[in-house]
């Protein structure tokens, strides 16, 4: 199936708005999407790129938040999650998300650094576990603000219903990701999504986990999403998906 991503008029974005989410932590709007920005005493540390888009800059507004230098890691890469990524020398992400990644922007492989799961990125002060789940996409990523005992998810945990239709999407692997997480919610008090309501508890992990049960089960009525799509919509308990 081909890809078919939602997203607002490009002519008519509006700007990107920071907000404040606790001490050198900012959660950055733009429009329909998130990204994050951690400040450490070293480095920061940007979560994704947004929609991108004319006249507008998400290099200028980091800028107006910090003068260090900046890490930006891709959770995932739907165009939502690297429009201003040109903007960056160095993009971090997965291995599974590169070849995709570099065919839409166009960039060259040196500019694309793996990023592995399990391995810690360390801004000064604050440390990120980076954790692999797959399903949304196949490289999809989580973080783990050990510190700050926040999970930073992109579109694997969400109170929206999730996109889970198109080339690459795998209920099976999100489910397997789902209950990974699970078996972690000790180390985080909060989830912070990249769409919908922030932040969110972390039970709704098992909230995911119920609903993909039901609909793997076919006990989940198909019914109509909001917006055009070519997908039906599932929910159950307070989490759905797009499929």
């Amino acid at each position: 199936m081909k890809e078919v991503f939602i997203v607002p008029d490009m002519m008519n974005l509006q700007p990107l708005k920071a907000v404040p989410m606790g001490e050198n932590t900012y959660v950055i709007e733009d429009n329909m999407v998130r990204c994050f920005l951690f400040v450490g005493t070293k480095h920061a540390l940007l979560v994704d790129a947004g929609f991108g888009g004319e006249g507008r800059s998400l290099m200028e507004l980091v800028r107006t938040l910090t003068d260090k230098s900046v890490e930006l890691v891709i959770t995932h890469a739907d165009p939502d999650h690297i429009g201003f990524a040109g903007e960056f020398d160095t993009v971090y992400m997965h291995e599974s998300e590169i070849a995709r990644y570099t065919a839409m922007e166009g960039r060259n492989d040196e500019s694309v650094v793996p990023l592995a799961a399990d391995c810690a990125i360390d801004i000064g002060g604050r440390y990120f576990e980076v954790l692999h789940v797959p399903g949304h996409t196949p490289g999809s990523i989580a973080l783990l603000d050990c510190e700050g005992r926040i999970l930073i998810a992109g579109d694997s945990v969400s109170g929206m219903p999730v996109f889970m239709f198109g080339e690459g999407r795998d209920i099976h692997a999100f489910m397997e990701s789902m209950k990974m997480l699970s078996g972690m919610k000790e180390a985080f008090d909060a989830i912070y999504p990249s769409h919908g309501p922030i932040p969110l508890p972390p039970e709704q992990i098992d909230k995911q986990i119920e609903a993909a049960e039901m609909y793997l089960a076919g006990k989940l009525m198909p019914q109509e999403p909001p917006f055009p799509m070519p997908a039906k919509m599932y929910v159950h308990g307070g989490a759905g998906f797009y499929i």
